[in-house]
Parts: structure tokens; sequence; C-alpha cells
């Protein structure tokens, strides 16, 4: 069986090229693109959102090929309907009051039960799926890998601006979703059976009907092979999204050596994790991280070159030292949410770092 095998989800931002604000363009952009993308693309609950996703790629080469074919065939759609396409956690002044939601029984229901928190989640993320052995194991790299969670999220940040505000967060989308249930950093489980028991409980009294309703940073695909990676804002290049999900890949390939070889990773507590998850939201690589082993405070960035250390003895027979490099320029050049923020600075216009995004968005392509 091959392991850890890709697959990559990304969620684009249609936008009006003479407003610069979010459109909703379901019809035109998600109906066009099913004749040539099949089922690889979707609607999302808002109408100006649009998502795209790969088929199981079984190495960052073929991922990157795919993800790169779909981000270009979404620009030609959307160009057809003379709209043009972003990638940021969110739109830098779009209103999520004004748009509209897509017509699909879904979607009705999740805004019957959830309400606004629903109507405003008008957010864009990254979702990579890494393949497993099995659910159980899947479980143990599930439990581990959650620590490096921040650290990957820190490097993802790219949604600086909400409703026209600089928010003073690298990552304001996760304050957004947080509203919403079962969402965040994921406890730490036993077993499956332990974890099953979760979730057909939650199935039994009515909080859910299966586990996709289960919106956490990681989990345990509930229908597929995989462990889904959740938590990081949609970068604005291809090279960022195929770094992160390559560096993403590695912690679960490096991590199950260590447990091959009967060694662990250690299992840190949510309520732990959650206090670096807050701290890159809110200052992305520029701030410190916590080192629960040394329990000391550490700059992000200092913390990130460790994590590349970590994984450097597997990205070679993972093929992705190429893509894993790309994470030290991630590192020099900023995140998208620097580079969205140093634009305003410079313009003072929210106008033109949407200009920016979408010019971003296409580099490479």
């Amino acid at each position: 069986m091959t392991m850890f095998t890709l697959g990559i989800e990304e969620e684009f931002q249609i936008i009006d090229p003479e407003t610069r604000e979010l459109r909703s363009h379901m019809h035109q952009i998600v109906e066009g693109g099913k004749t040539t993308l099949k089922e690889q693309v979707k609607a999302e609950m808002h109408q100006s959102v649009v998502e795209v996703g790969t088929n199981i790629c079984k190495d960052i080469d073929e991922a990157r090929r795919e993800v790169t074919y779909l981000r270009k065939m979404i620009g030609e759609i959307a160009a057809k309907q003379g709209l043009v396409f972003g990638a940021a956690g969110t739109h830098p002044f779009s209103r999520w009051q004004d748009q509209e939601i897509t017509d699909h029984p879904r979607y009705h229901e999740i805004v019957d039960k959830l309400q606004d928190t629903a109507r405003g989640n008008l957010i864009f993320g990254l979702h990579v799926h890494v393949g497993i052995p099995n659910r159980e194991i899947g479980l143990q790299l599930m439990n581990q890998a959650r620590y490096f969670l921040p650290h990957i999220y820190a490097l993802s940040a790219n949604s600086p601006f909400w409703l026209g505000r600089n928010t003073g967060f690298q990552a304001y989308r996760t304050k957004v979703f947080d509203k919403f249930p079962r969402t965040g950093i994921p406890e730490y489980f036993e077993s499956v059976a332990e974890y099953d028991s979760y979730v057909n409980l939650l199935i039994k009294t009515n909080c859910i009907d299966n586990g996709k309703k289960i919106w956490w940073d990681l989990r345990l695909h509930p229908f597929f092979e995989t462990i889904e990676f959740r938590i990081c804002d949609i970068p604005m290049r291809t090279d960022e999204t195929i770094a992160l999900a390559a560096l993403i890949q590695a912690v679960v390939a490096k991590i199950y050596k260590l447990m091959k070889a009967n060694l662990s990773f250690r299992n840190y507590s949510r309520a732990l994790i959650n206090e670096n998850k807050w701290r890159a939201a809110r200052y992305g690589i520029n701030g410190s991280l916590i080192d629960f082993g040394k329990q000391e405070e550490v700059p992000t960035k200092d913390l990130i070159y460790e994590l590349l250390e970590f994984v450097d003895d597997v990205v070679d027979e993972l093929g992705s030292r190429h893509e894993i490099k790309y994470i030290e320029k991630m590192l020099e050049n900023g995140t998208g949410a620097d580079r969205q923020l140093k634009i305003y600075e410079a313009t003072g216009d929210l106008k033109d770092v949407v200009d920016y995004i979408v010019s971003e968005t296409n580099q490479g392509l």
C-alpha cells in the first residue's frame, strides 16, 4: 500500500475586477468548471467561494501539477465571466452580510442550525489529506501531529484584514471559524474505539449527522483513509501551498518512522497547544511560541527551523527536498499576511491589497 499520498483542497475568492468586491458566481463558475473538472470543483456555502480538490497524488510532484492545473482552470473559467480569483484566508473588505448563500439542502440545514455563525463564515482555507496505513495508526499520528499545528499555521498566515479593518492578527480566519462548534485543536484520543464512540454519541444525540461535521484543525477523515489538516489559511502562491503540503506530509512520515522504531513524539494537552495556536494567529512567524519541553518562549522562526531539522531524514524518501527548501524562502520573504500588510502600509488602500492578492495567486500559472 502506498502511504502518505496527498490530496489538496483550496478555497478561492471570486472577485469583481472593477469593484474588487467578492462576487456571487455559483452557477457560472461551478457549472462551467464541471465540464472540464468534473467532481474536482464544487460550490461552498457562500456563492463567492469556489473549492477545488486534487485527485489522490502519489507524491509532491504530482500534487504540484494538479494544484497548478486547477488554479489555471479556475482562472480561465472566471475570466470568461469577466471575473478574477484570489487566494487569501479572508477578503480585505467584503462584508459577509452582502453574500448570497448557495441554494443547497446541506447549506440551508447548516444555516438553519448555526444562524449568523454560518452566514458570517466567509473564510478560505487550505486542507491537506495525507494517506495513512489504517485508522488506528492514523489516530496515533493525529494525536502526535497536533503539537505542530501552530507552527504550520504560523507559516500559512494570510488573513490580516476583516470587514475593511486591519485586525492586528496575521491570521484572523481562525477567529471567525472559532464561532462554529467542534472546531480548533482536537482532543487526545486513546484509541479509534474511543474516537468512534465520541462520534457515534454525537450522531445518536442529533448534534451531527456524520463525522464530516467535526471541523477540527486536524481530523481522522470519516470516509477516507487519511488524516486531514484543516488549520491553514489558503496561501497566495502555488509554491506556498505545495511547500506547506510537503511539510505536512513530512511531519506525518517522520512521526510514523518514530512509531515503527518504538519511539514517539510526546503528546501535549489541547490547552497547551491552544496557547501556541493563539500566538500563531496573532503574530504569524514574527512572534514566539512556547517550547513545552524547555518550558520557555522561543522565536517562532527558530522553532520552524527546528521542525525542518526534525523531518530532514524523511524528505528525500518522500522526494520533497526542493519543496521543503521553499519553507526557508517563506521565512525570509514573510507570510502572505506580512506581504498584504506591507502593501497596505505603502498605499493605504485595501483595493491595492486585493490587486496584490490576485496577482500573487496567478504567479507561475
